[in-house]
């Protein structure tokens, strides 16, 4: 069983990038998933996070009881939930919007700013989930890139399918480049 939390803050598609990787668990890998949610009232700026739970066999207890992978994407994220994080497992953050501190030194920790990436990339910072999950997916393993690609492609509208798969092969290159 992975148990994976993707935290940030509202607007950063911390939500999206959690059933993007519960489907490609669920759909394209022949695993279970589960996937539970928290956010503030605002729409905008307040904290949030998906919970994402994968195992070969049934989940029956729905909601994570500490965190294999700990994703990111704001230093608020960072700082309410890196004391769940486990030992021996892995910190994936934004490299411009996190500064990773009191880990332990078991904890592998891998950065991005996607933000900027998105930016440059895409011109549109918007892209930063979809670079995450490629990043994901290169440094964890935890969802191979062609179905991780497919559930891209499934959780996106229509019209956006190609600009998200292109955020998609920045994140996963970017992680093979640095951390292969």
């Amino acid at each position: 069983m992975i148990e994976l939390r993707i935290s940030g803050y509202g607007g950063q598609g911390v939500i999206l990038c959690g059933m993007t990787i519960g489907r490609a668990a669920a759909l394209f890998e022949d695993q279970y998933s589960s996937l539970s949610q928290s956010f503030g009232p605002e729409a905008r700026g307040s904290a949030c996070s998906a919970q994402v739970i994968i195992d070969k066999s049934q989940i029956l207890y729905p909601y994570l009881t500490g965190s294999d992978i700990l994703v990111a994407m704001s230093q608020e994220a960072f700082r309410k939930f890196s004391p769940e994080l486990r030992p021996n497992g892995m910190l994936v953050y934004e490299s411009e919007l996190v500064k990773p501190e009191g880990l332990p030194p078991t904890v592998k920790a891998f950065g991005i700013p996607a933000t900027r990436i998105a930016e440059e990339g895409l011109g549109r910072s918007l892209f930063l989930n979809v670079i995450m999950v490629g990043f994901i997916s290169a440094v964890t393993g935890v969802v191979k890139q062609d179905n991780a690609r497919k559930a891209v492609s499934q959780s996106v509208p229509e019209h956006t399918i190609e600009k998200n798969l292109k955020a998609f092969d920045l994140g996963y290159e970017y992680g093979k480049k640095h951390f292969a």
